[in-house]
């Protein structure tokens, strides 16, 4: 029998699902058991093809608006990215029941925006033109009260009405070194312009990146686990090669992995975006497993035990499955 050659596997930690998506995908299956097929999910509850065909199967109808949605007494969800403040206007008018799965850390960014425009400043929101926590952060506010800045270039180019009264909001999921250059940029030209008081860039998608960093320098590749509408997962490939880490890949599913391109190497870092669930690292790890004599090492850069409260109509059921 031919030897397998050695793999030496650095998994990262932290990695997979944040509190956030844990929260959301948690709302659909209770919701599922306490009110029964269907539930209707306004956007795929989060950005993971694995997690959403699974909801699907449980009974979950995912659409894209509401208007999509039949007169029904069925809950409808909405995403973890949020929403614009007209989805849930929609919704009241049409007497829907509806369960808001918007990740607080994204309820938190919604709050910063209204109370900087309570206070009177225009808004600079830096994030990805048409994801859907950035249409959903646009949203809070009337047409035009916000400005979105993608790159450094364009902070460089803005023309703000009022340069002394500016504010900025971020996504959520943004590569933490890529927003501090546009923010720099952005001080740099409006030394005045106010932040959030707190990070926008969540706790998870921080440790993620953190996490890579620690690891891609040591090996020789890197597979990040996530779906390619995943905006944190996306980020994490860009962090892996920036830290010097030439070969990168972002796999939704072990089937997915293009095994020339890890010809030849002898050490692997392995992670998954917030998104991601456990259960496809491990069936990377065993794809790899089965051409490999491999040794798993977890790389711990931080620790996380951050929990998020679900909504209270489905408290009573998340009590009744805890026991």
């Amino acid at each position: 029998m031919e030897k397998r050659p050695q793999l030496d596997i650095l998994l990262c930690a932290p990695r997979g699902f944040c509190a956030g998506v844990d929260r959301a995908i948690q709302i659909v299956e209770l919701a599922l058991q306490k009110y029964g097929a269907p539930v209707y999910v306004r956007h795929a509850i989060v950005h993971n093809k694995y997690v959403v065909d699974g909801l699907r199967d449980k009974g979950a109808v995912f659409v894209e608006e509401l208007s999509e949605i039949p007169d029904t007494d069925a809950p409808v969800v909405f995403s973890a990215h949020g929403v614009p403040k007209s989805v849930p206007a929609d919704a009241k008018s049409r007497n829907m029941f509806f369960l808001d799965a918007t990740c607080p850390l994204v309820s938190k960014v919604h709050v910063e925006a209204q109370r900087h425009h309570a206070e009177g400043h225009d808004i600079v929101l830096i994030g990805h033109k048409g994801h859907p926590e950035v249409v959903g952060t646009m949203g809070q506010l009337p047409p035009g009260s916000i400005s979105l800045i993608e790159t450094v270039a364009d902070a460089m180019a803005f023309q703000p009405r009022d340069p002394q009264n500016l504010a900025f909001v971020t996504q959520t999921t943004l590569s933490v070194d890529d927003t501090k250059e546009i923010v720099a940029a952005l001080q740099a030209r409006f030394p005045s312009i106010a932040g959030p008081h707190k990070e926008d860039i969540c706790y998870a998608t921080t440790n993620r990146q953190e996490a890579i960093k620690a690891v891609a320098p040591e090996v020789d590749a890197m597979i990040v686990v996530g779906s390619p509408n995943s905006s944190n997962s996306l980020r994490l490939v860009e962090v892996a090669e920036r830290s010097g880490c030439k070969i990168a890949m972002l796999v939704d599913r072990a089937s997915e992995i293009d095994w020339d391109r890890f010809a030849g190497i002898r050490s692997l870092g392995v992670s998954a975006g917030a998104s991601a669930p456990e259960k496809l690292v491990d069936e990377v790890i065993e794809a790899f497993a089965q051409r490999y004599d491999i040794k798993v090492e977890a790389r711990v850069t931080a620790r996380e035990n951050i929990a998020f409260n679900i909504p209270r109509e489905l408290r009573t059921i998340e009590a009744a499955v805890a026991r």
